[in-house]
């Protein structure tokens, strides 16, 4: 039986690792090996990266939501009590878009979500 040789799997295989790891430094970009053992780790990072980004835009959000109903004397979690129990279903994402571009229609959702507001205490 003849010998099986790999020459054009194993070059393909190395060729598409090494163009994942383009742009990496020194070795890393160069060297199969440690090329392999950086894409790898980035591929890791990637996948932990997409979940933290819903993490992050949700804090966000809810930041920006919170300081818009601060200024209105409310908190955030009174906020969205009073959301929850009026039936109004709006995400965090588009509460705070209209915080932000829509001030006015934002304060009337306010005002129908929670119609006496509590007084700030001032520190």
């Amino acid at each position: 039986m003849a010998r099986a040789k790999r020459g054009t799997k194993a070059r393909s295989r190395r060729k598409k690792v090494l163009k994942r790891a383009e742009g990496f430094y020194g070795g890393r970009r160069t060297l199969f090996r440690t090329a392999k053992e950086a894409v790898d780790r980035s591929l890791v990072y990637a996948y932990t990266g997409r979940k933290q980004k819903k993490r992050d835009f949700r804090q966000l959000w809810q930041i920006r939501i919170g300081a818009a109903v601060k200024e209105m004397g409310l908190s955030y979690s009174r906020f969205m009590h009073g959301l929850k129990t009026k039936g109004i279903a709006l995400n965090r994402k588009m509460l705070a878009e209209l915080a932000a571009t829509q001030p006015a229609d934002f304060a009337k959702l306010v005002a129908h979500a929670c119609p006496e507001p509590v007084e700030r205490v001032q520190k």
